[in-house]
């Protein structure tokens, strides 16, 4: 396989699909179009997951205090009434589980991550506010992603409040906690970006990246799904060579994921794993 080889099966696809792929702090491999913005989708989880670490290690949260565990939030579009979510488009009923009592931020940010729970999510970005959000990608070195509100946040993404990423900026920030894991980052101490890539490495939704690695690879990564969205971004750390990141992100017709949320194996799905096969194979010579 070469690099045009994989443009051209990928310029076949209806819609935009989008990479980035290289070896940590060097420059990419391979990129296509690896500015255009697409709806982030549940992606945007990653950078909230920064935002509370960060915010715990500057002492101003604390991640094992126990946090009320409630479904209603004020919305990023000023004036409006305050809004909530739904249960049937979320992943964890272990949060909801929860509602009317507390949970530990740590905890909570774990089910954000490895379950993609929107409640969480909401729930951890009223901790953190979204300018420590804007904070993290600014940090990371993003050029167009936005983490403009939360999740079902329908006043907002009705007044064009959204949340955007590109594969360069996913793979940015994904970058960031992997390096500054082994040595002091923008984002986080080691330690603290160790914790989060220990998260990431937990996802349990493995439809995509994943999926196009051999059973066993490690990988630290964050996925988001809607229906005409499939985005999957990580850093894949094989035992034969050099971690690299990888950000995939697509807008196209193939993906499935619908307005219950559930998480379905797509067209998209295996898109995304198709690439993730070829870049494996060609690991030893990013």
């Amino acid at each position: 396989m070469t690099w045009d080889d994989l443009d051209a099966h990928l310029d076949k696809v209806p819609g935009t699909v989008s990479a980035y792929v290289g070896r940590l702090d060097a420059p990419p491999a391979w990129t296509r179009h690896a500015d255009a913005t697409h709806y982030a989708a549940s992606t945007m989880k990653a950078a909230v997951l920064a935002a509370l670490h960060r915010a715990a290690e500057a002492g101003t949260l604390e991640l094992d205090a126990p946090v009320p565990v409630v479904n209603e939030f004020d919305s990023a579009q000023p004036g409006a009434p305050r809004f909530s979510c739904a249960q049937h488009y979320d992943n964890d009923d272990a949060v909801w589980d929860r509602v009317g009592g507390t949970a530990p931020l740590r905890w909570l940010a774990d089910r954000m991550i490895v379950r993609s729970s929107n409640l969480a999510t909401n729930l951890v970005i009223g901790h953190v506010g979204l300018p420590a959000v804007a904070e993290v990608w600014a940090l990371a070195g993003a050029r167009h992603s936005i983490t403009g509100r939360g999740i079902e946040d329908f006043a907002a993404r009705e007044a064009g409040i959204t949340n955007l990423v590109t594969a360069h900026d996913l793979a940015a920030l994904l970058g960031a906690l992997a390096t500054g894991a082994t040595s002091p980052g923008r984002l986080a101490s080691p330690a603290g970006c160790a914790s989060m890539l220990d998260v990431l490495l937990a996802q349990e939704h493995r439809e995509d990246l994943a999926a196009g690695l051999p059973e066993g690879t490690r990988i630290a990564h964050k996925n988001g799904w809607v229906r005409g969205v499939r985005h999957g971004a990580g850093v894949v750390l094989p035992d034969d060579a050099p971690p690299y990141v990888i950000a995939v992100c697509t807008t196209t017709d193939l993906a499935d994921g619908g307005p219950s949320g559930d998480e379905v194996e797509d067209d998209a799905c295996r898109l995304i794993a198709h690439i993730s096969a070829q870049i494996w194979a060609a690991r030893h010579h990013l």
